[in-house]
């Protein structure tokens, strides 16, 4: 039996970890097909079905599942092996993946990632924008994004930013035309765009009241799992909404929002947090961003 290749084994690995095809090819700048063929290939050489195929999913066989399993470590140790010439090289070089939610993509990497690339010309980013919680040993990912209270235990975590503040803000035109409100109580008749989380919840409203932090009824007329629509929809007078401050600073410049309820302002929500898997070693590409994070971080103009 001729050797299978390296290509090969990759393909199945990325298959069966990301359950799709598509996925794999994604993760390897493969189309479907190619992706399909190699399998396949390896499947043929091998003389075992490794993938169950059907039209809606993707899983491991017996045979499959235990290779996979001896796989792994070997593919894991084989990269880090490449990698660690890298110490001989003037700059770290390779693919960084990322996972982060919307707020952290909009407020963070937005910012950073072109900066960090211009200092870094042989790393490559890939982010993954997902408001889902995420396992990013699971899913092969090197680091994450999170705020502090999503953060797993068995993670190293640095924090990259500060206590991320709330507004209540509204158009103009809709305070004109409905009023403002002048009480937390004032919110049971008024219209209010509400973010909506992956388990379906929605995100609270919550205000500072006698020196405690209350959660208060807001009646929802617009609902939506995408922050930046929301902010769209408040300025086009659709109703009230909470939302980081950071989101909305620009448009309460130029007055297209203001702000209500300043004095039970949002106590503000806990910053964003870069964590990774807690490895005796870590990655050249993954320790620059470290590196480059702790260093923003010391700068006057990041605080």
């Amino acid at each position: 039996m001729r050797g299978a290749s390296l290509a090969e084994t990759s393909a199945l690995v990325a298959v069966l970890e990301q359950k799709s095809f598509t996925k794999a090819g994604k993760l390897l700048g493969l189309s479907t097909p190619r992706v399909s063929d190699m399998v396949r290939s390896l499947e043929e050489r091998l003389g075992v079905r490794l993938v169950e195929r059907t039209t809606r999913s993707v899983a491991p066989t017996a045979a499959g599942e235990r290779l996979l399993e001896r796989l792994r470590p070997a593919l894991d140790e084989y990269q880090a092996a490449l990698e660690s010439t890298n110490e001989y090289r003037n700059n770290p070089a390779g693919t960084l993946r990322l996972s982060a939610p919307p707020p952290a993509a909009d407020l963070v990497l937005e910012v950073v990632v072109p900066r960090f690339l211009a200092l870094y010309p042989e790393i490559d980013v890939d982010i993954s924008i997902d408001a889902s919680p995420i396992d990013i040993v699971a899913e092969r990912f090197d680091a994450g994004i999170r705020s502090g209270e999503h953060l797993a235990h068995d993670m190293i975590a640095m924090r990259i930013g500060g206590e991320m503040q709330l507004v209540l803000v509204a158009a103009p035109s809709y305070l004109a035309r409905r009023g403002e409100p002048k009480a937390p109580q004032d919110l049971a008749g008024h219209d209010c765009i509400r973010v909506r989380l992956p388990s379906g919840a929605f995100v609270p409203w919550r205000l500072r009241m006698k020196r405690r932090n209350v959660e208060v009824h807001a009646e929802r007329r617009l609902a939506v799992n995408d922050g930046r629509f929301a902010v769209r929809a408040a300025i086009e007078g659709v109703g009230l909404l909470q939302a980081p401050l950071d989101y909305v600073r620009a448009d309460l410049a130029v007055g297209r929002l203001v702000t209500v309820l300043d004095e039970w302002a949002p106590p503000p929500l806990d910053g964003m947090f870069l964590y990774y898997p807690s490895r005796r070693q870590i990655r050249p590409a993954l320790k620059a961003l470290v590196d480059f994070f702790r260093e923003v971080g010391r700068r006057p103009e990041a605080e």
